[in-house]
């Protein structure tokens, strides 16, 4: 064994090769930029509600140029009132005869990176679509396209906002004569540089519709695909057309899908986990920041592998040619060399991460530079290794030896090469420390303009936004949404508007809350009121919880184990007053307790013991508008005091 060891340490000392980095036989493909998501869906949530200075330098960090991403594009969720993997984002146009472009935050952040970047390109794409579109919404190809175009032409009148780039619908099936309407339905509004990309799936059989329909290739205008490993297919790029992975993870090595696949553009999912943990996913993305109460987030570091890249060269400079400036190192990794559009400056990116398809060894290369290249005398360096935690780190300048560049490599590492000087580490200021969420809770709306989101309740099925209600209450929050959407996933289906708030780790809570159903059409049979929900995101069907629903209209109630209400633990009557009513849970070790206006429903009912933990939830049984108010979120033993009080109340006015 000792002797096989040094053995390998020999050759390890050993590895080398030489490239040749070499302009003159042309220049390969137009780089198109590095982006992100927000969105795919309410991934950004949290982020609007932060303090304003740790907002501000979580957007530097993201948007700001030669800072720290320095994101080139920007893509955000279309909303539909859909649920989208973590929450739902609101639609613009919740019936063919509404239009409002200031629902929903991502109008707010696509202008936040315009403020820190004019320069970054703004896309944007539907996961689903509210329920008047309609489920066969290829077979109404002008109303569907028209939705879309509302939107882009939205974002200018509203907000002033150039949308660079629209998609055709998040991971599902394309329609080739929805594409083309789309394109002319964009032309006859003047929006001739809003480019689609197609078809936002995990695949690129749009190649073939492409090479076989002229007026289909005129219409795309890159060639989308989600999760591509690295890889395109022949006939996608016998098509001609920019080839990005417009939807990919966030750790992947950028490098790789210009290597391997010709891809010029690659946008992460997503931009930043600004959601609630215990939601799908959670922490992917480029940052963390999901406690907005105490304003704190984690040092980033996925951020400095993109700076590798966005910050020594822009949307416009090209790559050269596979072979000679592009390719893989013999022992593991790759490099890219990209030139500035007047060919001045050059930037090599080099790369050694390990993954499942590449394991890697430490090695020796040598760039031979050529052509105009060879004129250049030195490089900035800058350098990180992801196993020794070394993040963005400015080297020494390295100068050429007849025309070469020799480094020793070793795995996990990156380094950018450039002739520019504009690098910059931008500054992680520690912000306050971590804390959970506080309690005790209250909101009554009030400080909020009508039309808003609530900053701290999560909406994972339909729409919880502001309103102004009567002179007794004022501001409430109304959930809106009344047809159930055309879904991404199955968690529309239950018809259960539900919005959720506070700490999946959540155990003995009490939980207050005003609700009225409003006597008009259109209304849900009831509401519910829940403890202990133990999922969100597309997997709310599957959670749990002390879940009380209800039934306003025949006036029983049923406390649920399941979001479902397929595991019914207790029921009965109750009596629901016309207008506000006042609906208390406390639930403490296995026993809930329930009060509606002060009068108890059950006492200490026992729950499964696998109700153990979860968020809060407030929502409705069926599409339609209902009302909450005066939310009080307080541990068990402060809700139990005030649950005393409240029985005392409602005793003292019995006959």
């Amino acid at each position: 064994m000792f002797t096989l060891a040094v053995s390998f340490s020999v050759v390890l000392s050993v590895l080398s090769d030489s490239y040749v980095i070499d302009n003159t036989g042309g220049l390969g493909r137009q780089f198109d930029g590095f982006g992100a998501i927000s969105g795919g869906g309410a991934t950004s949530k949290l982020l609007v509600n932060y303090p304003e200075k740790q907002r501000n330098e979580i957007l530097d960090l993201l948007f700001k140029p030669n800072y720290g991403a320095s994101l080139d594009i920007l893509k955000v969720e279309i909303g539909s009132d859909a649920q989208s993997s973590d929450g739902t984002e609101a639609t613009h146009m919740r019936t063919a005869e509404d239009e409002n472009y200031t629902r929903g935050y991502e109008w707010w952040l696509m202008k936040e990176a315009k403020q820190r970047n004019p320069s970054i390109k703004l896309y944007g794409l539907p996961w689903g679509w509210p329920g008047w579109v309609g489920w066969n919404l290829y077979d109404t190809p002008d109303q569907t396209a028209t939705y879309i175009v509302n939107w882009v032409l939205g974002a200018n009148t509203t907000h002033g906002l150039q949308i660079d780039y629209v998609g055709i619908w998040n991971e599902r099936m394309y329609n080739v004569t929805y594409i083309k309407t789309l394109r002319k339905t964009l032309d006859r509004h003047g929006l001739v540089d809003t480019h689609i990309i197609a078809p936002d799936n995990f695949h690129w059989d749009i190649a073939e519709d492409i090479l076989a329909d002229s007026e289909l290739a005129q219409a795309v205008y890159a060639i989308g695909s989600h999760y591509p490993k690295t890889t395109s297919t022949p006939t996608a790029v016998k098509t001609g057309k920019r080839l990005w992975a417009s939807e990919d993870q966030t750790l992947v090595n950028w490098n790789r899908n210009y290597v391997h696949g010709n891809m010029t553009g690659t946008i992460a999912w997503p931009l930043i986990a600004s959601y609630y943990q215990g939601l799908p996913y959670y922490p992917a993305g480029l940052m963390t920041a999901s406690e907005p109460w105490s304003g704190y987030y984690p040092e980033p570091k996925t951020i400095w592998v993109a700076a590798h890249t966005t910050q020594f060269a822009q949307p416009g400079w090209t790559y050269l040619r596979h072979g000679a400036g592009v390719g893989t190192f013999k022992y593991g990794g790759t490099y890219v060399t990209l030139v500035s559009p007047e060919g001045n400056d050059v930037t090599i990116i080099i790369e050694t991460m390990m993954d499942d398809q590449d394991a890697g060894l430490p090695q020796n290369v040598t760039f031979q530079l050529k052509g105009s290249l060879a004129s250049k005398s030195q490089f900035n360096v800058w350098y990180t290794n992801t196993q020794t935690d070394e993040y963005f780190i400015e080297k020494p300048l390295m100068q050429t030896v007849d025309g070469q560049l020799n480094l020793a490599l070793g795995v996990n590492e990156m380094y950018t090469l450039t002739t520019l000087t504009c690098g910059n580490k931008g500054a992680y200021t520690r912000p306050p420390p971590s804390k959970p969420f506080p309690l005790p809770y209250m909101e009554d709306f009030s400080s909020y303009e009508v039309g808003e989101e609530p900053f701290l309740f999560s909406q994972q099925i339909g729409a919880f936004e502001v309103v102004k209600a009567d002179a007794d209450h004022g501001n409430v929050m109304r959930q809106e949404t009344t047809q159930r959407p055309v879904s991404w996933c199955t968690a529309d289906w239950t018809d259960r508007p539900v919005t959720i708030i506070g700490d999946i780790t959540w155990t003995d809570i009490y939980l207050e809350v005003d609700f009225r159903v409003p006597a008009v059409s259109g209304v849900p049979d009831g509401v519910f009121i829940a403890s202990r929900l133990s999922a969100g995101g597309c997997d709310t069907t599957l959670a749990f919880g002390a879940i009380v629903y209800l039934d306003v209209k025949h006036q029983t109630f049923h406390l649920a184990a399941n979001f479902l209400f397929s595991q019914v633990i207790t029921e009965g009557n109750f009596t629901y007053a016309a207008g506000w009513n006042t609906a208390s849970l406390l639930v403490k070790g296995l026993a809930a307790t329930v009060t509606v206006n002060g009068k108890p429903l059950f006492s200490d009912v026992s729950i499964p013991s696998g109700i153990r933990a979860g968020f809060v939830g407030l929502g409705t049984r069926g599409y339609g508008q209902a009302d909450f108010d005066n939310v009080k979120i307080t541990s068990a033993k402060d809700g139990l005091h005030r649950m005393e009080k409240m029985k005392s109340r409602f005793n003292s006015l019995l006959p």
